[in-house]
């Protein structure tokens, strides 16, 4: 018997800073040892330019990605769900894990605040891994 892929649904409003963030993250230190997902209850029209710099100072390359709105089924083909500040429209199935992760908001912020919010989803996104993978 085979354990089933962890998948992980990273939420934020407008899925264009925060939750791209972590998705990129998720993506680089577990591979594909993890099905990833994000989305937003309001996605904006593209990915936060400036989450994309930051990103991209670390090696991370999202700007393949754009922002897509959350969807009941998305929610639910999720082991775990993490959001971050989407509030009460985030749905949420019985038997899930689920986290809220309290971090600053990228929108309209310089480099410099953008860099130590990437940060803190790094160090965030590695506990989830070692939780998720821990033979890893």
């Amino acid at each position: 018997m085979t354990d089933k892929k962890p998948s992980v649904l990273f939420v934020c409003v407008h899925n264009a800073g925060r939750s791209q963030m972590a998705a990129g993250w998720l993506r680089h230190l577990a591979g594909d040892s993890v099905e990833v997902r994000s989305a937003g209850s309001a996605p904006a029209d593209q990915i936060n330019s400036v989450a994309v710099d930051a990103m991209a100072e670390v090696g991370i390359d999202i700007t393949g990605q754009s922002p897509k709105i959350l969807t009941p089924e998305d929610s639910e083909a999720s082991s775990v769900v993490v959001t971050m500040g989407c509030g009460d429209v985030c749905p949420y199935f019985p038997g899930q894990r689920h986290e809220d992760w309290k971090l600053d908001d990228p929108a309209g912020q310089g480099i410099d605040a953008v860099r130590l919010i990437r940060d803190e989803i790094r160090d965030r996104v590695q506990a989830l891994v070692k939780d998720l993978l821990p033979n890893r």
